[in-house]
């Protein structure tokens, strides 16, 4: 029998990242398959430090748009709703737009985005089908960069970041961060202080501060 060892040079932190212990949570529920697209983040992180917050934008859309598959969590985890962390999404090597969004946010948090620029927006969104038109709840990230700008829409539907205004085809729900939840996505819609009452948010923190991102 062939055996092997995985070897890898792991960067220094970026800004929180634990690269060991995630390369070491990954191997443990994963294998080494997907260690490649582990390092593979983690540099494109490194690349996008300096870049400005326009450019990082597209960087980080662009890396989870183009290297996963979009499969609904029912194939992936057995479950009808399961928020995944980044790493989850990573070893899995697909997930679904809460998956994407949440993997989006977490990227640019630790390249120097602000978390008050940035929200997870629930939405309602209006799709073609073979079978016509058809409405489905989906998740995208909003960023403002300023506080009372019209947010830009990062988004796995529609892989061009555009303005809110230009996506008609989205129906904002709510929109929350780390630190609070909001009525709906524009800068001036009521805010509620802390995001505890959603539960799978929670608890999906919890599980990513557990495999390092800190």
């Amino acid at each position: 029998m062939c055996s092997f060892v995985v070897v890898l040079t792991w960067l220094p932190l970026v800004f929180g990242f634990d690269f060991e212990r995630l390369n070491a949570v990954l191997l443990e529920r994963f294998g080494p398959a997907r260690v490649f697209m582990l390092e593979k983040w983690q540099r494109m992180l490194l690349a996008a430090l300096p870049l400005t917050e326009s450019e990082k934008l597209i960087k980080i859309n662009d890396f989870f748009n183009n290297n996963f598959l979009f499969i609904d969590d029912l194939e992936v985890w057995g479950q009808a709703d399961y928020w995944a962390t980044p790493l989850e999404l990573i070893g899995q090597g697909r997930g679904d737009c809460e998956d994407m969004a949440i993997a989006k946010y977490y990227s640019l948090k630790e390249t120097g985005v602000a978390v008050e620029k940035l929200r997870l927006v629930y939405v309602r969104a209006r799709t073609n089908g073979p079978k016509g038109a058809s409405v489905q709840a989906h998740m995208v990230l909003a960023y403002y960069p300023t506080p009372t700008a019209e947010p830009l829409v990062l988004d796995n539907l529609d892989l061009e970041i555009k303005p809110a205004s230009q996506r008609s085809d989205l129906q904002p729900i709510f929109s929350f961060n780390s630190d609070a939840i909001w009525s709906g996505v524009a800068a001036n819609a009521t805010r509620n202080e802390g995001s505890g009452q959603l539960t799978r948010w929670q608890d999906l923190q919890l599980r990513a501060v557990k495999e390092g991102l800190l």
